[in-house]
């Protein structure tokens, strides 16, 4: 057992990624019972919605498995109340200050994990008493950090300054990208891209294919005026490259945006004008598979991987 797999009681150190519209509560349950640890993307759904994927959840696994709550949530209060409730045992925030929830999640006996951009935002997670980090690099798929710090430099960055568990993010669909992050300095991986593209996800199935399909290049980091993003490149990302050409204003930017492009996009499957988000990773993605042979792929993978590196002679 390492530090991530001690911490969770799962048999692999691989965190399915909390992502909207994308992670109900088929996928964390798949994962979870295929042996890493599942979450529930609590960012797209409404409290009772939420409450009803996590009761379900627990009568698809009896392994365990977390919610992923951004603090930006309009609903926080309801949903940290339904956490509770419900007795969830982890809970990974992001998008927020870890110092306002961190304390009313750990007296209930709940595992908190924050999601951080820089080795800075880590050490302020770790004094706020979270009990490990998600370092994410600026490869990864969604809403990102403003700092554009790859993966291969933060997370050996993030571990010089923290001492706690630390799991790697972006850029990491593969047995070999999980073995390079580890090598590293990470304890665990989590991967958002390559579970999107499973038979259990909540996305839909034209998106899927879109994944599948996407190649070196096509995504690209935007938006950053309001939250960065990483999308697809498709109408709606041309429409905001002219809208920038005519050097718009906030207010310019979040009308084009509007509201509900995440869910037209990648539940909805509008892949016209809907927001299509993924990681760089999609490159490597060739294939849409059940939870269970991704997992099975990627530990075989990272074995075999672990082999080589050890027969390296200079």
């Amino acid at each position: 057992m390492n530090k991530i797999t001690q911490l969770f009681n799962i048999k692999y150190p691989i965190i399915q990624g909390g992502m909207i519209w994308n992670s109900g509560y088929k996928l964390a349950s798949a994962v979870s019972n295929a042996g890493g640890l599942g979450l529930i993307g609590a960012g797209s759904m409404y409290p009772e919605v939420l409450r009803e994927h996590i009761q379900k959840c627990k009568k698809a696994t009896d392994k365990p498995f977390g919610v992923n709550v951004p603090m930006l949530y309009p609903n926080i209060e309801e949903i940290m109340q339904i956490l509770k409730e419900e007795g969830v045992k982890i809970v990974f925030t992001s998008a927020g200050n870890p110092k306002t929830w961190t304390p009313f999640l750990k007296e209930n006996g709940i595992t908190v994990v924050h999601v951080v951009s820089s080795s800075k935002f880590a050490l302020k997670a770790q004094e706020a008493g979270v009990d490990a980090v998600v370092a994410e690099g600026f490869e990864a798929g969604g809403h990102n950090g403003r700092e554009e710090t790859t993966t291969l430099t933060l997370i050996p960055m993030v571990r010089e300054q923290i001492s706690i568990p630390l799991i790697a993010a972006g850029g990491i669909a593969t047995g070999r990208g999980m073995l390079a992050a580890m090598t590293l300095g990470a304890d665990g991986v989590q991967m958002g891209s390559r579970f999107a593209a499973s038979t259990e996800s909540s996305a839909h199935d034209e998106f899927k294919r879109t994944i599948v399909e996407t190649g070196e290049g096509d995504t690209q980091l935007t938006l950053k005026e309001l939250a960065p993003v990483r999308l697809i490149k498709n109408k709606f990302y041309n429409d905001v490259q002219e809208l920038y050409a005519k050097c718009p204003s906030k207010e310019d930017l979040e009308a084009l945006l509007g509201k509900r492009r995440a869910k037209r996009g990648m539940f909805e499957g509008d892949l016209v004008e809907g927001e299509l988000e993924i990681g760089q990773i999609a490159g490597l993605i060739h294939d849409i598979l059940p939870v269970e042979t991704i997992v099975d792929n990627i530990i075989t993978e990272f074995n075999i991987a672990k082999k080589e590196v050890a027969t390296f002679e200079f």
